[in-house]
């Protein structure tokens, strides 16, 4: 077997977690979809359906979502709150982790209450199975934003929404922000200005609005723009930023005894 790369002998290990190949098999898969896990196992799954027993690994996976389904008899296809719970504990999180949010996107959940459909093996890798190694393999949430934070944020608005709603009550965007943007998610703290900090408060003092899926998602732009600088160089008033945002620019100048030029004496406190 050739030498492989100390890279693709993770993935191999990780394709081996959740397809129960060999590692031949694994290695093969893999090089034939450029060593992309996700890739790599979806086309495994494809192909696994091509064949009218079930295979191996679709059993396995099979037995997975049975462990977790809550009520068999009337929704035999679903995994409801109970089992989302179950399967949650198992994987030893707590729902006060930002990396439950990062699991439930993954399983591409509508709600706080996922409820995966067991419809085919070529779907089920990113539902469940993949998720038995998620993790050990998430990113450290505290570092620079990653793809799995960008994912991670956009799709908790979703998640965070109750049936009929379209915008998030304050109280629970704040939550939620104090969740996805304070250690252990992601720090949104420079040297000089705590930015959450700041931000619930304009929030809650001065906004007192109900946040709707624009201002959601603008916000999370906006906070990688001020940890890469804190300056606000990069801000314009000419900006398409929702208005909530332009008044928070303000605030935050107004504390740090700014004028609109950006300089000042320092944060006000």
């Amino acid at each position: 077997m050739p030498a492989h790369t100390p890279t693709q002998k993770i993935a191999i290990q990780q394709f081996i977690g959740i397809t129960n190949v060999k590692e031949s098999a694994a290695a093969k898969q893999l090089k034939n979809n450029n060593w992309n896990l996700q890739n790599a196992v979806n086309a495994f799954y494809q192909g696994s359906n091509a064949s009218s027993t079930p295979s191996q690994a679709e059993q396995n996976l099979n037995k997975l979502f049975d462990k977790y389904r809550d009520n068999a008899r009337e929704e035999p296809d679903a995994i409801g709150v109970e089992g989302c719970m179950r399967y949650l504990g198992d994987l030893g999180l707590s729902l006060e982790e930002p990396v439950v949010l990062a699991v439930l996107t993954e399983l591409d959940a509508p709600t706080m209450a996922p409820t995966p459909k067991k419809n085919s093996a070529s779907d089920m890798p990113t539902q469940i199975s993949h998720l038995s190694s998620l993790r050990q393999h998430l990113p450290t949430p505290s570092l620079a934003p990653t793809s799995t934070f960008h994912r991670t944020y956009r799709h908790t608005f979703r998640l965070a929404l109750t049936t009929g709603q379209r915008t998030l009550p304050l109280d629970t965007a704040v939550e939620y922000f104090r969740l996805l943007l304070a250690p252990p998610g992601l720090a949104w703290n420079t040297p000089t200005t705590p930015w959450l900090d700041l931000w619930l408060e304009y929030l809650t003092e001065k906004w007192k609005k109900a946040i709707n899926k624009d201002v959601w998602e603008q916000t999370g732009v906006f906070v990688v723009k001020s940890l890469e600088d804190e300056s606000m160089g990069w801000w314009s008033e000419e900006g398409a930023w929702p208005s909530c945002l332009d008044e928070f620019v303000a605030f935050v100048r107004s504390r740090r005894g700014e004028g609109q030029g950006g300089e000042g004496d320092g944060m006000e406190l």
